[in-house]
């Protein structure tokens, strides 16, 4: 069972706790409700089996992104996910999103690169420098990269608006 400062923490606590973030990361990395769900559960199972002891909460919290990017990351490459289609198109989608969603719809096509950074920073508040912790790359890349995301983001949302 996982620790925080010597501690034991439950799987309910733990799911309770963290299981929305991860979820949401899930969902925006795989693009799919059903597949987000899938990444997310393989996040805590792996939590479980590594049995990893952390030293406070923003360890924790630091250990369950990085692991979730890096299952996003390997979803999208799997041979498996490559040779494989739905059975109906929309079978897996989500509800119809709300009007004005033009956004995250702009976001979710960002090429990940850019994609983590904007979603870490902008939807769970993560500074640049807690950013590049996470995603094992300097401060300054990670601010280049919002840069360059928020320019995309302001030519794809210009076209929808014109």
């Amino acid at each position: 069972m996982p620790t925080l400062n010597g501690v034991a923490l439950s799987c309910e606590e733990i799911l309770d706790r963290y299981g929305p973030l991860v979820y949401r990361m899930a969902v925006q990395g795989t693009g799919s409700p059903t597949d987000g769900e899938d990444v997310a559960q393989e996040v805590f199972v792996s939590l479980i089996q590594s049995d990893p002891a952390f030293a406070d909460e923003l360890h924790l919290r630091a250990w369950l992104v990085r692991a979730t990017a890096n299952r996003c990351k390997n979803w999208g490459a799997s041979a498996w996910r490559r040779h494989t289609v739905p059975l109906e198109p929309g079978w897996d989608a989500a509800a119809p999103p709300p009007e004005g969603s033009g956004v995250l719809e702009a976001v979710a096509a960002l090429p990940p690169k850019y994609r983590w950074p904007v979603y870490l920073h902008y939807i769970e508040g993560y500074t640049a420098e807690e950013i590049g912790l996470l995603l094992r790359c300097p401060r300054n890349t990670v601010l280049s990269r919002l840069s360059r995301a928020r320019k995309k983001l302001r030519d794809a949302l210009k076209e929808e608006w014109t």
